[in-house]
């Protein structure tokens, strides 16, 4: 009889281990980019429908802060608008972390105005006097005779720091420019200043600011893509050495093309071909 009671026992205690690791959720933590949250955002969403033993916590702060997260091991994805740093990888090798990249869409970084702006077209060079102070009249650049307000990203971000690499080519910002930490704050920013001027992720462009061709080019997914347009770039997931797990089956599900077609949705270019679908609002 003590026999069979000490079975039970034991059965009923397998049975609550067993219970215990399958009710266990795996978490994964994203950090990084405001220009790649939306499709973090909208992936991860869609991954953790399809996998609810997988929890998944996003947030912002720009590219630096999620690569310093990654090299300080408080996140295991870090998501960027620009590539790694040589310093960046130095650092975090020296600490036992080996950044490897995932691109996960391309993008073209589009400059804007306020939608009753008459200029619709400007060259590098042209915006980089802009955003340097020394055009600081629209009417030097065919619109009205109005003041520009220059609106750029703080130096965390990887779309201030894709802006200097196209754009500035290293020159200094000038000091008179409003320094905003995400790509929604540029939106709102410009939409309610007719004098204004930001430069956006083509995913956060919408119809309250109106893009500027450059170089006479228009940004589009096919010229994004082909690298036509002179601001285009790819999107970032870094992880720790080659990520396993669930880790390794939500990148590759963002990779994919459900994942993909997600990219689409939310306004920004797929890296791999996928059907149409309407972007969002």
């Amino acid at each position: 009889m003590l026999n069979i009671v000490k079975k039970v026992v034991l059965g009923l205690l397998m049975l609550c281990f067993a219970s215990g690791g399958a009710l266990a959720a795996e978490s994964i933590v994203i950090k990084g980019s405001t220009t790649v949250l939306p499709i973090a955002q909208g992936t991860l969403e869609a991954f953790m429908k399809a996998n609810p033993g997988v929890q998944i916590s996003l947030s912002g702060g720009g590219s630096g802060e999620g690569i310093k997260a990654l090299i300080d091991k408080t996140t295991d994805i870090a998501t960027s608008s620009r590539e790694i740093k040589d310093k960046e990888i130095e650092l975090a090798k020296s600490k036992g972390v080996n950044p490897v990249a995932h691109v996960v869409a391309f993008d073209a970084i589009i400059p804007v105005v306020h939608p009753k702006n008459k200029v619709t077209n400007l060259s590098i060079d042209q915006l980089s006097q802009i955003y340097q102070g020394k055009i600081t009249n629209w009417k030097e650049v065919g619109g009205e005779d109005l003041q520009i307000v220059v609106i750029s990203r703080d130096s965390s971000s990887g779309t201030f720091e894709s802006w200097d690499h196209f754009v500035m080519k290293k020159a200094k910002v000038t000091p008179r420019a409003q320094m905003l930490a995400s790509n929604g704050a540029l939106v709102t920013a410009v939409a309610k200043n007719k004098y204004a001027i930001a430069y956006l992720g083509i995913g956060y462009v919408n119809k309250s600011v109106k893009p500027l061709i450059v170089n006479g080019i228009k940004a589009s997914v096919q010229t994004a893509m082909s690298r036509e347009y002179p601001m285009s770039r790819e999107l970032y997931m870094y992880t720790n050495g080659e990520p396993e797990g669930s880790m390794a089956k939500y990148i590759a599900f963002v990779k994919s093309p459900a994942g993909q077609k997600i990219v689409a949705k939310e306004g920004f270019v797929p890296i791999v071909e996928v059907k149409k679908t309407g972007k969002k609002k």
